[in-house]
């Protein structure tokens, strides 16, 4: 059984947290009156569970479902259950869930736990708890790939995720710490943070509608180990920040988020890549990985630390080995310049540029609210069961954006925009 100091969640500064909450709720869901919630955490989050519950409330909601996982719990699955149930997941939640999001039911998505949990755990097993996961909660995940409904993603200081990012403190000092980075990335740590995201928002939109403006046809990156040409998807669509929502609601999906991102052409990605950060994925660290492409797929691929886990992932479906995002974030990011790593995609994915293996964004075409499936793959959306984000970019890399008729402009110049 796992235990803690006493009185660790004392060190969490309990007014910064009340924002995080009010910042989910108005900024990241928008939540609207009479529209119900629904929230999954770790338990160890409750104290954020229940400020966002609180005001979500006050924001009009109808109902607020959490659904709580335990780290615990989890463990005792991998080391008691039976092997037999690796191969299946819970389809009826899923298939609820979906159920709720059709009747436009907001989604809002805390993390928190250890990123390393499963490391010591059977990769076979996590592999194939992840891939029954992973089909079974497609009914839902469509929902919110397709951005049907406003959804949110934030974080939670847990005590295990806490020790992982900051190993040589005291459980309190590294709570404290982790704390106070989750605060300061998400924009909660000045007095007025909903103010601070609606400038932030500005930012971000002025970049998309540069980008959208160019039409750039792919872009080239350059850089050590990298000389990578990603096509984009036709009638692709830059998106960044505050977003609408097919429902029609504007929200912003990651809290924080740096970056601006699109859909790469699944079939037009041709050279090599090589990644600037680790990627913690299921509890394991991959890093130093290093890809070749050829007519959009992954033929070659290899990683200093985490290969098998990476060649699993890869084998998945026949879209994993695709891009379904192309992101960029400046090397002076705030997440980057605090020089953190968070083990966590939420955070890590903002300190970098980056790009992301599996399944596309719907929202990320010109009129993509109105594309179907099949549309979407004829203009070079790539579908998958997963999307994993990894950070190619550093202050090493230039990117060009390149016109149809071959011609090129400077986007980024040693990780800054140019």
């Amino acid at each position: 059984m796992t235990t803690h100091a006493p009185n660790v969640t004392a060190q969490i500064d309990p007014a910064k947290l009340d924002r995080l909450a009010e910042v989910a709720v108005r900024v990241g869901l928008n939540l609207q009156p009479g529209q119900d919630l629904l929230l999954t955490a770790p338990a160890a989050a409750l104290p954020l569970v229940r400020r966002i519950a609180r005001h979500a409330y006050e924001a009009g909601a109808g109902i607020v479902t959490p659904i709580l996982s335990d780290e615990e719990i989890t463990l005792n699955r991998y080391r008691f259950a039976p092997d037999a149930s690796f191969d299946r997941a819970p389809s009826w939640l899923f298939e609820g869930m979906a159920k709720a999001f059709s009747a436009n039911t907001a989604r809002l998505a805390i993390v928190g736990d250890n990123p390393m949990l499963l490391s010591g755990e059977d990769p076979e097993k996590v592999a194939r708890a992840n891939k029954a996961n992973s089909i079974a909660y497609q009914p839902a995940l469509e929902k919110i790939a397709g951005f049907d409904i406003n959804w949110n993603i934030v974080a939670y200081p847990g005590v295990s995720w806490a020790k992982q990012v900051f190993a040589d403190d005291e459980e309190s000092v590294a709570v404290a710490k982790l704390a106070e980075a989750i605060f300061s990335a998400s924009r909660v740590d000045v007095a007025d943070p909903v103010s601070a995201w609606q400038d932030h928002n500005k930012a971000l939109q002025g970049r998309t509608g540069w980008l959208n403006g160019e039409r750039f046809a792919a872009l080239h990156y350059t850089g050590p180990g990298t000389d990578l040409t990603i096509g984009l998807a036709d009638g692709h669509e830059w998106q960044g920040g505050a977003s609408v929502a097919k429902n029609g609601i504007v929200c912003n999906p990651n809290i924080p988020t740096e970056e601006v991102f699109t859909t790469p052409h699944a079939l037009r990605v041709e050279g090599h890549v090589s990644s600037t950060k680790p990627l913690s994925y299921q509890g394991t660290l991959i890093d130093e990985i290093s890809v070749r492409f050829e007519a959009g797929r992954i033929v070659e691929a290899k990683a200093a630390r985490g290969e098998a886990v990476l060649n699993k992932v890869l084998d998945t479906d026949d879209g994993a080995r695709r891009l379904g995002e192309v992101a960029l974030v400046p090397h002076s990011s705030p997440i980057s310049k605090s020089g953190i790593l968070f083990f966590n995609t939420l955070f890590d994915e903002n300190a970098s540029c980056h790009i992301a293996l599996g399944q596309c964004y719907s929202k990320c075409f010109v009129g993509g609210d109105r594309l179907t499936p099949e549309q979407i793959a004829a203009q070079g959306g790539n579908k998958s069961l997963i999307h994993i984000d990894w950070m190619i970019g550093s202050n090493r890399i230039d990117i060009d954006g390149v016109r149809a008729d071959g011609s090129r402009v400077p986007v980024f110049r040693q990780g800054e925009w140019a």
